[in-house]
């Protein structure tokens, strides 16, 4: 059954969303619902929240298993986020759509008008969802910064951020990163980050890639400072003290003035490739995971005749040290090929001489302190 199932990405990113905060635009964040039946839906996967933004364009990639055999009901709902609760029961609904993983896999493009209900459209909201199959676990590693950039605020220097953009195979520019943003700073240095080789060349060194430098607006309406295109090989040459260079050209400006240089250069520091081992490549290789089990006798856990404590004793046999042993023993059994597990206390009075005792075996045998399962 292994060959049938996928991980797969998809890049979502909307139109004329419906506009609910006063005085400022929304602040929209996607979520992913599975259907797991009886009309119940869990969450799999969200987006990141983006600020002051009606047409977002999503950079975080939402993440599901396709199972080919599967119908897989998918629900993709936005929502304008005004606080920093996990919870979305309290932030304002922008609209989704319900359809299945089959449709979005088997179209190119898939775009729908966002709905509040079903039959009632949320504006003239759109949704557009493209999926990837994740084949590649290499990951490229960046290390950016820029001298020189324009100035771009009327009273301070400009707040540079970064996006890189991968060429589709329709020509269209896709999002694959975006930075943090660095305040009143025109000689920057961004920290370091990693983006999957899949999502940020789809694995082919010569796929163009656009670089954006622009100016963060808290109203959302960001400045360009300057573009430049390049590739993975290009950037490649950064490392070991070598840096590569680029001019940030605004197109615009260049037109404009016939003494145009640039708007800035932006060096790539270092650029590594290196590949990335799931859990699963682990177990499969043969790795062991050995489970150690360390009790605490010591007196603050309070008095085990009371229900309060960590250690009651209770009628029913269960309290919650065991829940906690059970819980991790059960999971990480199935990859321990002996099934025994060493077992210790420590901070109790252990016969025969009731001293003190910072580890000893729960079986009080020394010499085999391994439990079976």
């Amino acid at each position: 059954m292994a060959g049938c199932v996928s991980r797969v990405e998809l890049s979502v990113s909307c139109r004329s969303l419906l506009d609910k905060d006063l005085g400022s635009k929304s602040d929209p964040l996607c979520v992913l619902l599975q259907d797991t039946g009886g009309g119940q839906w869990a969450e799999l996967d969200r987006t990141e929240r983006i600020k002051n933004c009606q047409d977002p364009e999503f950079c975080k990639k939402l993440v599901v298993d396709y199972y080919f055999e599967k119908v897989q009901k998918l629900k993709f709902g936005l929502y304008d986020i005004d606080n920093k609760s996990f919870d979305l029961s309290d932030d304002d609904y922008l609209g989704g759509i319900e359809c299945t993983l089959g449709q979005v896999v088997s179209s190119s493009v898939f775009t729908r008008p966002l709905e509040l209900k079903q039959g009632k459209p949320a504006g003239k909201g759109t949704i557009t969802i493209s999926a990837e199959e994740i084949k590649d676990t290499r990951v490229v590693y960046l290390e950016v910064e820029a001298q020189n950039l324009d100035k771009k605020d009327f009273l301070g220097k400009s707040d540079p951020f970064l996006e890189f953009h991968k060429q589709s195979d329709a020509g269209t520019w896709q999002l694959v990163y975006r930075s943090e943003v660095i305040k009143n700073n025109l000689n920057p240095c961004w920290r370091k980050f990693s983006v999957p080789l899949q999502t940020f060349c789809g694995g082919d060194f010569n796929k163009p890639i656009k670089v954006q430098c622009a100016d963060h607006d808290s109203d959302g309406s960001h400045d360009l400072i300057g573009t430049f295109e390049t590739n993975l090989t290009q950037l490649q040459g950064a490392g070991d003290g070598t840096q590569v260079e680029f001019e940030c050209i605004h197109p615009e400006k260049k037109q404009k003035k016939k003494s145009y240089k640039n708007s800035g250069i932006v060096r790539i520091k270092s650029c590594k490739i290196e590949t990335e081992y799931s859990f699963l490549d682990y177990v499969m290789g043969g790795c062991q995971i050995n489970f150690t089990v360390g009790v605490d006798f010591t007196g603050s856990n309070g008095d085990p005749r009371s229900p309060d404590s960590l250690h009651y004793i209770s009628p029913d046999g269960i309290n919650e040290y065991l829940v906690a042993i059970w819980s991790v023993g059960s999971v990480v059994q199935d990859y321990d090929t002996d099934k025994l597990f060493p077992a210790f206390g420590f901070g109790a009075q252990v016969p025969p001489t009731w001293q003190v005792s910072h580890e000893f075996p729960l079986n009080f045998n020394p010499s085999n302190p391994y439990c079976q399962g």
